[in-house]
């Protein structure tokens, strides 16, 4: 009985390192959950970080859009943040979600580094993130010809991602 007392806890240590190795190898680590994708914009009314009314997210992201969270504290959003400027450049409309993030920590950044964005709308306790289901940031969201998400980047955009996003916007009339 003493032995099988001392042997047990390696028993269940090894059951549970099977366990978890086997559900370790199924995983995906290129998995992009994108739940949303095909759905309607959220509902959600923030605030403008330049100041003024709370803004419909349908309203301020019209199709064709990216609606891009971030944050000052986002080292990968510094990552695509020459990114985002190179697509500004060519006329790409950009609504930046400014996620559990203060106003001047944003305008510092964006003062520093160059404003990509259309607008910014302020997201400072991060519920419009989790209604667009944000994992973490920076996450992308390409806003579908009927107001719908068409398309979702959850990773810092590179030129080679944003292409690809881009390359499924909807034509313009």
């Amino acid at each position: 009985m003493r032995r099988w007392i001392a042997i047990a806890p390696l028993v269940v240590l090894a059951a549970l390192a099977i366990l978890f190795a086997g559900s370790a190898l199924r995983h995906d680590p290129h998995y992009e959950p994108d739940a949303l994708v095909g759905q309607p914009l959220p509902d959600d009314r923030l605030t403008p970080l330049a100041g003024g009314a709370a803004l419909v997210m349908k309203v301020a992201a019209p199709p064709g859009s990216l609606i891009n969270f971030f944050a000052s504290w986002c080292a990968p959003c510094r990552e695509e943040h020459p990114v985002l400027l190179a697509l500004k450049a060519q006329g790409v409309r950009i609504i930046g979600v400014a996620y559990e993030d203060t106003p001047e920590h944003i305008r510092t950044l964006l003062t520093r580094n160059g404003d990509p964005y259309t607008t910014v709308l302020a997201d400072p306790q991060g519920l419009a993130g989790l209604d667009f289901g944000v994992s973490g940031v920076p996450e992308t969201f390409l806003v579908g010809p009927t107001g719908r998400i068409a398309a979702k980047v959850a990773l810092p955009l590179t030129p080679d991602s944003a292409e690809t996003l881009l390359d499924r916007r909807p034509a313009r009339p």
